[in-house]
């Protein structure tokens, strides 16, 4: 129990009124998921009541802590000047929401492999630790993250979570969302699926997707045809490229499933100058459900990733890393959102 209410209004005041202890109170106000929600949402409706704000300079001074979080993209290739990829794009909306519900600034920067990055932001004090998004090849990035690791760096990552045990990364379960992109082609009639993404250790999101295709294939009594995969990073040339490649092949095929949505957006493109019609000729299904994937001609059909569930993750993962807990491994579900990409014929 807290104490009587005094002057001006305290955590203290806060946790006398709701009954709880002043540290039940301090991490309910940061949105800590170890205080149940209903006593979560009576202890912000007292702190509103009492027009309590946090004093951030002296909570710092106690923790030790900046009350800063660092938010770092990895550059991609983007037909504009941006260099971040759209999906992460979307992610940052649900990052900033999740620190701000918290009471955490947020920092955000690149990622460049030859820069320091916790003598550039946890070291320095600027910032309690680092959210990572997008990596590139990911058997160059883990001798990164080994690195910090070893120097006691706080992090969480975006990524592919049977890559790493660790417990700071948090993702979609990429092998489920592959078999929904799968099973549905397959209910549409589609038994020559390509694929057009990298499947392999550099790129292990698009290898669980790829897999969870492969799976609903056998599931189905279908033969998986290796020769209908083709690398592919993520963008709309890349995709566009492949696509020419597996048309060139001579290979039968009715359906694409595309690693991503840049991706499977080239390869329509590249369908289109072939004179091959979707989804009459070549169903098309991509992974993302980035704002233009609802634009295409036809719309196109893809995997959703749970944007705003990734930011309450990653910040929820890294704040159990400053506060000495762990976390579960954190798959986030993926879901299928049906176009006119991948109608059936």
């Amino acid at each position: 129990m807290g104490r009587k209410p005094t002057g001006r209004p305290t955590s203290f005041d806060i946790a006398y009124a709701a009954g709880v202890s002043q540290p039940t109170v301090s991490r309910a106000l940061r949105g800590d998921r170890s205080v149940s929600k209903s006593t979560r949402e009576k202890i912000q409706q007292i702190a509103r009541d009492l027009k309590y704000t946090v004093d951030k300079n002296a909570s710092s001074l106690r923790s030790q802590r900046s009350n800063t979080i660092a938010l770092l993209f990895f550059e991609d290739p983007t037909p504009d000047a941006s260099m971040i990829n759209p999906f992460f794009l979307a992610m940052l909306g649900s990052i900033t929401r999740a620190c701000a519900d918290r009471g955490l600034d947020l920092l955000i920067s690149f990622q460049r492999m030859e820069d320091d990055w916790h003598v550039r932001y946890q070291d320095s004090h600027r910032a309690d630790g680092l959210i990572l998004l997008g990596y590139g090849d990911y058997t160059v990035y883990r001798e990164r993250l080994d690195q910090l690791k070893a120097q006691g760096t706080h992090y969480a990552r975006w990524g592919s979570v049977s890559s790493d045990t660790s417990g700071v990364t948090v993702g979609t379960d990429n092998v489920e969302a592959g078999r929904l992109a799968g099973r549905h082609l397959i209910e549409n009639g589609r038994t020559r699926i390509a694929f057009l993404g990298d499947a392999d250790e550099h790129y292990p999101e698009f290898a669980g997707r790829y897999a969870g295709l492969c799976d609903a294939l056998k599931s189905a009594g279908i033969e998986h045809d290796p020769a209908l995969q083709f690398d592919a990073l993520t963008t709309e040339e890349a995709g566009h490229a492949a696509a020419k490649k597996l048309i060139a092949s001579g290979a039968a095929f009715d359906a694409i499933f595309a690693a991503s949505d840049l991706i499977a957006i080239g390869a329509m493109r590249a369908l289109a100058e072939a004179g091959r019609r979707v989804p009459q000729d070549v169903a098309v299904v991509g992974f993302d459900d980035i704002p233009s994937a609802s634009l295409t001609t036809p719309p196109l059909t893809t995997v959703m990733q749970d944007i705003r569930g990734a930011g309450e993750a990653l910040v929820e993962t890294l704040l159990a890393q400053l506060e000495g807990g762990e976390l579960p491994l954190r798959k986030l579900p993926g879901r299928l959102i049906v176009r006119g990409s991948s109608a059936a014929v």
